[in-house]
């Protein structure tokens, strides 16, 4: 919830005060440099000869200038080494904080031209402290200049990696990356290089805007009381006004002799510049800044305050003779331009004050992309699936656990409409007497749930249809089997289907189809097999759903300090915008970590750099070996060059996860548990996902439908019941009842310890508080002597599932098979008898997505 306000509050002040602080960045990194540009552009004004005897006397030098220009000296700025042409301000003009500024020759007293360009920046100080809006601007500039804290802290918290202290993580560009993935990398690794300097800027420049902060940080810094003889704001005016004139006043005597003497008493022979500033009447102090050779930065300045009438010192401030904290306070001007660390802190604040743009630019593109995506996904929400139903059709009839078959049957309805020929698909649980009967020409595709077993949904057709003596001699049909070889009842349920038909007369088209893990030859023989049933030109393969590249954008552990193993919520995003239903499932395709490649080729004597040819495409050794299966022996491969090596290995298998988030959040969520092998590495999939697999970067990913796991049409009650990463498919189903307005949903969930193990603890507890979960059990098999699992709470529970199984609840459970599922089942059976939970899984009111 934290992370998501500060989301939500990061793009909406971004998008309001981003185009300020883009004007305040260019118009601060132009103005940075205006002495050297000006000096560049006006060396016959602001450039003089260096002379031997020295500058003149400051008594001398105003006496020349006053006679030339006919108006009162208020501040002098002389540099007495460097050759720069001195800046005199005369006495400013009524309501005036500063009069007029000519540049004199300190050598010889010469008033010299103006400098052409010197407009121009002063426009750039007034754009960049008030917007050229006066007070108002200086108010918009002060808060964005707060915003600008905002972004660098908020942005930090929200890209802070898992792997915090690796380096790269944080500040390389992925300059292979387009499109939106790309303008967030510059948006963040930008921001991340870019993060200090901003808050530097931010820090120091408040005290421009703000009169709270200015005194917080006297109040902070200064060794003696801010209002006293500490003046630290020299060269910064126009805060405060022009300063109010006193009638009463005597009029101001200046004695500069005395002033000179007391300066290069105090200054000694390092003297390198002087900065004279003179009150607007007699009776008050003058202050006189003086730079020494050695000074540690452009702005330490030593502060002599005495009576300009007597030349008289009141107090003589020594910047190295400060606390370090004043002497931060009086180099707030220094830090804020970088001056305080030399010419390369100059260059490196420049740089990155030009860089302000960029992130106003990326931040709106981000912004209008994620619009684009939340309306294409509302708009991908609104479609509705439909069939095609004909009299004298071809009926394919699917029993799918997973949704693959249910995939399968409608790419084969497909292929035939694409020959002419109608077709109705059905679920094989809404097949019985009438239907078989009335077809002619039928297509099987049936998967088998774990060792030999009926899917969930063609349980009841199982029961009720196999085994009866129905004469079926009309029938044609073929059959597509679906199964896992480590079972030892490989396609179990599709040959019981198939000695059935066989027993009842009905004809085999061609003999059955069977397909082990989704082998794609095996899926080719069943295609061609019917192009030459329907007539047809042979096709070619099919072309399942594309994988896509979706990016990761955050993962978080979510059992910290537990017992089991570490289990991470991942978040994906897509390149394109992607729609999918609660309930449903991702394949994606894992790549093996580096080390497992290094180690494959330690001693095979070939370089992961050698080009080889993968699908067509030219690939690095390690790049094409990261996606293919990588043997635990590879004596067998010792000797082959690399593009054999590649060819001899064949491609990783994809892995399936359920979702556990809804399309309307915006982000694709995972639940995933790491899986360790004996020897210690992590498992394929899992290691991948939550260890190897970089934050941002993409990994290849199709959405997978899974209508067995969807949730029921209308209203009506529903029982939760997981464990572990099972909570995963269960969170998504809650998510979306919870948009809908869904309150009657009950969640059982089991883990080790609750101290460590309850996932997603703060969402459920809020959903429960909201009245948005009725109810949340939980067990927790660690935390007491006796071990609890979450059947033994439903079994606890008895009468009160009986209760919301009478008033029509539907029962989804989410999990390990021949863990937690086959325990929850066997409490089902105990509690609701085995008819009842028959006749559950024929209505479809019993739903799994176990694995």
């Amino acid at each position: 919830m934290v992370k998501k306000t500060l989301f939500q509050l990061h793009w909406l002040f971004g998008i309001s005060a981003g185009l300020v602080l883009a004007v305040m960045g260019i118009t601060g990194a132009l103005y940075s440099f205006q002495d050297e540009l000006l000096r560049a552009f006006n060396a016959d004004v602001l450039k003089v000869e260096v002379r031997a005897e020295g500058v003149l006397p400051p008594a001398e030098l105003v006496r020349r200038v006053e006679a030339e220009q006919g108006d009162k000296v208020a501040m002098l700025w002389v540099d007495v080494r460097e050759g720069n042409a001195a800046r005199v301000f005369f006495t400013p003009p009524p309501g005036e904080r500063r009069g007029q500024l000519r540049y004199a020759d300190p050598y010889t007293g010469e008033l010299k031209g103006d400098a052409s360009g010197q407009g121009f920046f002063n426009l750039m100080l007034d754009l960049h402290r008030f917007l050229a809006m006066g007070e108002t601007g200086r108010q918009i500039t002060g808060a964005c200049t707060l915003m600008l804290i905002f972004f660098c802290l908020s942005g930090l918290y929200l890209r802070w990696p898992r792997k915090a202290l690796n380096w790269r993580t944080w500040l390389t560009l992925d300059w292979a990356k387009k499109g939106r993935a790309f303008n967030w990398d510059l948006h963040a690794v930008f921001g991340t290089w870019c993060l200090l300097f901003y808050l530097l800027f931010a820090l120091t420049g408040l005290s421009w805007s703000y009169q709270w902060y200015s005194s917080g940080l006297n109040a902070l810094l200064a060794d003696t009381p801010a209002g006293g003889q500490q003046k630290r704001g020299e060269g910064r005016g126009g805060r405060h006004g022009p300063p109010k004139a006193d009638k009463n006043a005597p009029l101001l005597q200046v004695d500069y002799d005395a002033i000179w003497a007391n300066l290069k008493q105090a200054a000694g022979p390092k003297l390198a510049m002087y900065n004279l500033r003179l009150p607007p009447a007699g009776g008050q102090t003058a202050n006189l800044f003086y730079l020494q050779e050695d000074a540690a930065h452009p702005r330490a300045f030593n502060t002599l305050v005495l009576d300009p009438a007597t030349g008289q010192v009141k107090s003589h401030q020594r910047y190295t003779e400060k606390s370090f904290k004043a002497q931060l306070l009086q180099s707030i001007y220094a830090l804020h331009v970088g001056s305080y660390f030399g010419l390369p802190g100059r260059i490196i604040l420049t740089a990155a004050s030009l860089t302000m743009p960029l992130f106003f630019v990326t931040g709106w593109l981000l912004y209008l992309d994620r619009r684009r995506k939340k309306r294409q996904v509302r708009a991908a929400r609104g479609a509705v699936d439909k069939a095609c139903d004909s009299g004298d059709s071809w009926l394919i009839g699917f029993a799918s656990q997973s949704g693959f078959a249910e995939q399968l049957a409608w790419q084969s309805a497909g292929q035939l409409q694409a020959a002419g020929l109608p077709v109705q698909v059905r679920a094989l649980g809404e097949l019985g007497e009438p239907e078989l009967r009335q077809a002619r020409r039928a297509l099987f595709v049936v998967s088998t749930f774990g060792d030999g077993e009926a899917p969930d949904s063609a349980r009841a057709f199982e029961r009720k249809v196999i085994g009866q003596p129905w004469a079926l001699a009309h029938l044609n049909y073929a059959v597509l089997a679906l199964g896992d070889r480590q079972y030892p009842h490989f396609c179990g349920f599709a040959r019981r289907l198939q000695a059935w038909l066989g027993e009842r007369g009905a004809s085999s088209a061609f003999s059955p189809v069977e397909v082990d893990n989704a082998d794609p030859a095996a899926l080719q023989r069943w295609q061609q097999a019917l192009a030459q049933l329907t007539g047809a030109q042979p096709v070619s393969a099919w072309q399942p759903p594309s994988f896509g590249n979706w990016r990761l954008v955050r993962r978080a552990l979510i059992n910290p300090g537990s017992q089991g193993a570490p289990v991470y919520l991942l978040g994906l995003e897509p390149e394109v915008a992607a729609s999918w239903q609660a309930g449903d499932l991702v394949e994606i395709l894992p790549r093996n970590s580096q080390g497992r490649v290094e180690a494959l080729l330690n001693g095979l004597g070939l370089d992961a750099q050698a080009q080889v040819q993968l699908e067509g495409l030219n690939e690095t050794l390690g790049q094409a070996l990261a996606s293919r299966q990588l043997p635990a022996s590879r004596e067998h491969l010792v000797g082959l060059h690399a593009q054999a090596l590649v060819d001899a290995l064949i491609p990783l298998g994809t892995r399936e996860y359920s979702i556990a988030s809804i399309a309307s959040d915006g982000v694709l969520e995972l639940i995933v548990r790491q899986e360790r092998h004996p020897d210690g590495s992590l498992g394929l999939g899992s290691g991948w996902l939550t260890a190897y697999l970089p934050v941002e970067a993409s990994v290849s990913l199709r959405l997978r439908r899974n209508s067995g796991f969807h949730l029921p049409q209308g209203s009506a009650p529903l029982v939760l019941i997981g464990n572990g990463t099972g909570l995963a498919g269960l969170r998504s189903l809650i998510k979306a009842r919870v948009a809908a307005g869904e309150q009657r949903n009950w969640l059982l969930f089991g883990e080790r310890n609750r101290a460590h193990d309850l996932l997603c603890g703060e969402e459920l507890q809020h959903w429960l508080a909201k009245g948005e979960l009725a109810r949340l059990d939980l067990a927790f098999s660690r935390d007491q002597a006796e071990k609890v699992y979450v059947q033994d709470v439903l079994l606890h529970q008895a009468a009160e599932l009986k209760r919301w199984v009478d008033e029509g609840a539907f029962i989804y459970v989410c999990g390990s098979l021949h863990g937690m599922a086959a325990g929850v089942d066997a409490a089902l059976h105990g509690v609701l008898g085995e008819t009842q939970v028959q006749q559950l899984i024929e209505d479809g009111r019993y739903r799994r997505d176990v694995y």
